[in-house]
């Protein structure tokens, strides 16, 4: 064999053994790869309690209690199924009922999570986009507006 072809040997291999390694990865990674869950999507997979993930919904509207301190139980909701969630902190100015909110977090039981940071929306126009698209999957979806989901009017 030539130098050349012991050359192009030892890169198509090397070009093999990096290419099982990324599918490994990425088959190992799946589930994770998902920005969040929707209520009714956590509800479907079997997720073990502790597991840390992001649940996203709309706050559902008399949800919102909160208990003393910076602790508050609200739940979110795709309007299908709600997920209970606890959280202590300072909670986004954003933060209301009825608005797109994504919750960061472990699951402690199934219905129950715990979250460690609430992302909120940044104008009353805006609905994150994954939330938007399930909820007109769904056949919820009541934006009134024109705009493409995820996009905030001027």
């Amino acid at each position: 064999m030539t130098r050349k072809g012991r050359r192009l040997t030892l890169i198509g291999g090397a070009l093999a053994v990096v290419a099982a390694a990324a599918a490994l990865i990425l088959f190992a990674l799946r589930d994770s790869v998902v920005f969040f869950y929707s209520p009714t999507e956590l509800t479907q997979k079997t997720i073990k309690p502790g597991a840390s993930l992001r649940v996203g919904g709309l706050v559902k509207q008399g949800s919102v209690h909160k208990l003393g301190g910076d602790k508050v139980v609200f739940a979110v909701t795709d309007l299908k199924e709600d997920v209970s969630v606890s959280y202590e902190g300072a909670l986004p100015d954003l933060f209301r009922e009825g608005q797109g909110v994504v919750v960061e977090g472990a699951l402690e039981a199934p219905g129950k999570f715990r979250a460690t940071n609430v992302l909120a929306k940044h104008d009353e126009k805006y609905i994150p986009r994954d939330v938007a698209d399930k909820l007109k999957a769904q056949g919820q979806w009541k934006g009134a507006d024109a705009a493409p989901a995820g996009a905030a009017k001027p």
